[in-house]
């Protein structure tokens, strides 16, 4: 391991400890089923602290029985037993030796004594702009920061022993316990990865589109996070904004003309003018009045990464020389130009200047993503320290990917290793493909390089994570996104000692089985990957889903099923829901090695077998809610065409034989 390795390990090991326990008495919060006194919420609490007290007090009425008072503001005399929520005066009276001043963003503090437990964190909140407008609707109490309510449901978990291991009641797992006691201790963490709604961006703040996961995101402390990550491209409307009034603000085409090929969203700008870099601060106050507690800004160029980019003489002095050569395209021409990492890094390094220059007194940031020709790492510019690199590396679930734009053959991983080393806020943004049917909804599993990925991005210093996509598909992916979730609120958790916990707590004696059943399909995944790759064709999982497969894996599902059938019927009405995902995938399967052959033959009775699956998952995924998300596995989105007879994929110019490979 290098030297700069090591210093990173060693810092995020010993930033985020917890604290020494602290001497005293046990502290019954609940006796024989009785509360011990009210729960305290800070007068002036923020809604979403208030919605989390109440949560407690319900979570704790779930696990004990009792029945918690949640008073409002600091209670005259002070209960002699009580719980606290977010901070207020009078814990330094109560904890006199315990340091409430949160220095680190996010932070948490869970701390107790022999007669009261203080639940608080670093929030960062003004209730006269608090109204922020999402991607879909308006969010109403918004926040920079959320540490107490994250606080709480920290709490809820490890303490409480709550689980969640899906969304919706049947995934909620409570350990009854009449009396809950504790010897004092003090727990403070804040997590490294600092945007984490983008874990599951679909069921962030103000998203409606595929997401369902809304709620089980909050409670994983994954949902309220510190930094609004924008995960896309920053100039997508400019064309249409700006091309007829500001032709200037666009890239000088090898014609002469700032045409902004190839067009619309995808047009790029001419990055050193600095009318470009004054446009783009104005529309950042802009954004700052719609969402005023936004704090990172988009400076990334548009998609279409390879194409348009402008050749004027000022912008190509930004290049280094020695930059890696890769494959540009403009109209009516292509030619080898070197990589733009030294231009966007320079280019974002001017908006955060100007940024800085506005607003002096914020924490605001400019992101850049490190992607297409700008994913090696810059040979001279370094990024300032108001600016955000997002690497988009693209090893999640692809762990050896090449760039398949990289002359040099370099990998995804070790170009977010590479870009590490300069980059002092650095967030992984990766795609995820579909290797083994992961955009279908299929059990496309692999928590093993997942815990070994997410470990690596930590000791990389990484301070976010933005996902491109999960796509909430719980009964075939549910074991994976549990993991994520629960390593990207905290890394240094053992992932596999996670996957032990959601199994026994999930399934009870069935979860040797289930274990097994999940896998089976990972450890054929994993074969599959290594002889094809991973980016097949979806018809190419047809040898992967094979009639053997699908066999062993439904042997294990008998095995979960008889091991619980004469047990607690919670467990019995998990497995049945394990039991659809199985019915998903053996009906997806089937629709893949007859459209194989569908496309060779036309063959209608084919068809209509093709059309009554769909019609069978159709039902199935309305039926047993959360198990498959039916909106991005309809038979027409883009990552399912040529899955249905109706919607064929024109990308395909032809198609695999039966007997390919």
């Amino acid at each position: 391991m290098r030297r700069e390795a090591r210093v990173l390990v060693l810092f995020f090991c010993t930033a985020m400890a917890p604290l020494d326990l602290v001497a005293g008495g046990e502290f019954a919060l609940v006796k024989e089923g009785e509360a011990c006194g009210p729960i305290v919420l800070a007068s002036g609490a923020s809604p979403m602290t208030r919605e989390a007290a109440y949560e407690l007090a319900s979570y704790l009425q779930k696990v004990s029985g009792a029945g918690f008072e949640v008073i409002e503001g600091e209670p005259v005399p002070l209960p002699p037993h009580a719980v606290w929520v977010g901070f207020q005066p009078a814990l330094r009276r109560l904890f006199p030796a315990v340091p409430f001043n949160m220095e680190h963003p996010e932070e948490i503090l869970i701390v107790c004594d022999e007669n009261h437990l203080a639940i608080v964190g670093r929030d960062r909140w003004d209730p006269h702009h608090s109204v922020a407008q999402g991607p879909d609707e308006v969010i109403a109490g918004k926040q920079r920061e959320y540490g107490t309510v994250n606080a709480v449901y920290t709490f809820i978990q490890d303490y409480l022993q709550v689980r969640w291991l899906w969304p919706g009641d049947l995934g909620e797992d409570i350990v009854p316990q009449k009396t809950i006691k504790f010897t004092p201790f003090q727990f403070r963490y804040w997590p490294q990865f600092r945007a984490r709604t983008g874990t599951f961006r679909f069921s962030s703040l103000g998203n409606k589109g595929y997401g369902r996961s809304h709620r089980w995101c909050r409670l994983q402390r994954l949902q309220l996070d510190s930094l609004n990550f924008p995960g896309g491209h920053g100039f997508t409307d400019w064309w249409d904004r700006f091309h007829k009034s500001h032709p200037e603000y666009f890239a000088l085409q090898p014609d002469g003309t700032r045409s902004g090929f190839p067009g619309g969203k995808y047009a790029k700008l001419c990055e050193s003018n600095p009318s470009v870099w004054r446009q783009w601060l104005e529309d950042v106050k802009q954004q700052l009045q719609r969402d005023p507690t936004q704090t990172v800004f988009s400076g990334a160029f548009n998609d279409s990464w390879a194409s348009g980019h402008c050749i004027c003489p000022q912008c190509e002095a930004w290049d280094h020389p020695a930059g890696e050569e890769r494959l540009f395209y403009w109209k009516g021409v292509k030619k080898l130009h070197v990589a733009l990492s030294d231009r966007e890094v320079t280019f974002a390094n001017h908006l955060g200047r100007l940024l800085k220059e506005a607003f002096p007194q914020e924490e605001y940031y400019v992101l850049t993503i490190a992607y297409g020709h700008s994913r090696p790492a810059p040979i001279q510019a370094m990024p300032a320290d108001n600016v955000i690199i997002a690497s988009v590396a693209n090893f999640f679930g692809r762990r050896n990917l090449v760039d398949r734009g990289s002359p040099r053959g370099t990998t995804h991983r070790q170009q977010l290793e590479d870009w590490a080393r300069v980059a002092s806020k650095l967030m992984w943004r990766p795609n995820t493909g579909s290797p083994a049917g992961w955009q279908q909804g299929l059990p496309d599993l692999f928590c093993h390089d997942l815990m070994e990925d997410l470990q690596f991005v930590a000791g990389h210093r990484c301070m976010g994570i933005f996902i491109d996509s999960v796509w909430e598909h719980w009964a075939t992916q549910g074991p994976l996104y549990y993991l994520l979730a629960q390593l990207v609120w905290d890394p240094r958790k053992d992932g596999q000692a996670v996957l032990e916990d959601y199994y026994r707590r999930g399934f009870g004696l069935a979860a040797p089985h289930v274990k097994a059943y999940f896998q089976t399909f990972e450890s054929a995944r994993m074969k599959f990957v290594q002889k094809y790759g991973y980016e097949s064709s979806v018809l190419d999982l047809a040898h992967l889903y094979t009639d053997d497969l699908l066999r062993e894996a439904e042997e294990q599902l008998r095995q979960a099923e008889a091991a619980v059938a004469s047990g607690p019927p919670l467990y019995s009405r998990r497995a049945e829901f394990i039991r659809a995902g199985f019915q998903f995938t053996k009906l997806m399967a089937e629709n893949i090695r007859l459209m194989l052959i569908y496309w060779q033959s036309k063959d209608p009775q084919l068809a209509e077998r093709v059309r009554q699956n769909w019609a069978d998952i159709q039902r199935l995924c309305e039926a047993t809610p959360y198990a498959i998300n039916w909106g991005p596995i309809r038979p027409n989105p883009p990552r399912m065409l040529g899955l249905h007879p109706d919607y064929p994929n024109p990308k395909w110019k032809s198609t695999p034989a039966a007997d390919d490979r």
